[in-house]
């Protein structure tokens, strides 16, 4: 049996974020990938997988055992990390999920900001809303990543608890500049997207839409210098 799980390109961006020796909980754990790749790879000491769903957790079981991994892995039927103790994991991954949503978890387990705590955040959507969540509510952005996947770009958030400064508008749309080879293409596609919408707003010509329009043509100014800024580091 091959003992390895070959993980794609978001997850293993994730997976390299798991620090060595980790009590991991996985939040929205479907299959378990994640958690089996790791223990099968000796980088964590326990898992636990966790589910809204059954279907998933299933699936989770099945991947556990077609692994050899039975009895190292604990199934959690939760609502985010309510079935999970605070002493039971050091490390919170929840990927796969829209930013609010992940902004709901935490907000309702209050424990991932204490010390030693390690949360790695890997947002679908809405990233500015949970970046502008972490910040006003004492998590701080340790570091972020990205991973491409076909022509689709993922950002992974390493979190801890702590005062974070503040970031500008387009900074909560897109991180803070990092020298990852990735970086320019993410602040293209983010520039493009902006732009888009601020033609539609144009079109629309409705004075209610003047707010908006103009917070996307300062998030646009504040992208347009961010890729100026990284265009010198190359």
């Amino acid at each position: 049996m091959n003992r390895r799980i070959e993980l794609s390109p978001r997850l293993r961006m994730v997976a390299e974020l798991v620090p060595q020796g980790a009590q991991l909980a996985d939040v929205g754990t479907d299959h378990a990938y994640l958690p089996a790749a790791l223990l099968l790879e000796g980088t964590i000491a326990s898992a636990i997988a966790a589910d809204l769903r059954q279907g998933p957790l299933s699936r989770a079981k099945a991947t556990v055992q077609t692994y050899g991994l039975t009895g190292r892995i604990g199934f959690r039927l939760c609502d985010g990390l309510k079935g999970i103790r605070p002493e039971e994991a050091n490390v919170v991954v929840i990927a796969g999920m829209g930013g609010e949503t992940i902004a709901d978890i935490l907000s309702a387990a209050p424990w991932t900001r204490e010390p030693g705590k390690t949360l790695i955040l890997q947002p679908m959507s809405t990233m500015s809303d949970l970046r502008r969540w972490l910040w006003e509510n004492d998590y701080q952005i340790l570091e972020e990543r990205l991973a491409r996947e076909g022509d689709t770009l993922y950002t992974a958030l390493l979190v801890s608890g702590g005062q974070m400064a503040p970031m500008t508008q387009a900074e909560l749309w897109v991180g803070r500049n990092t020298p990852d080879p990735l970086r320019g293409m993410w602040l293209e596609q983010w520039i493009g997207k902006v732009e888009r919408a601020l033609e539609g707003l144009r079109k629309a010509k409705q004075e209610q839409a003047a707010p908006r329009r103009k917070k996307l043509e300062q998030v646009l100014s504040g992208l347009q210098d961010m890729k100026k800024e990284w265009d010198t580091w190359q």
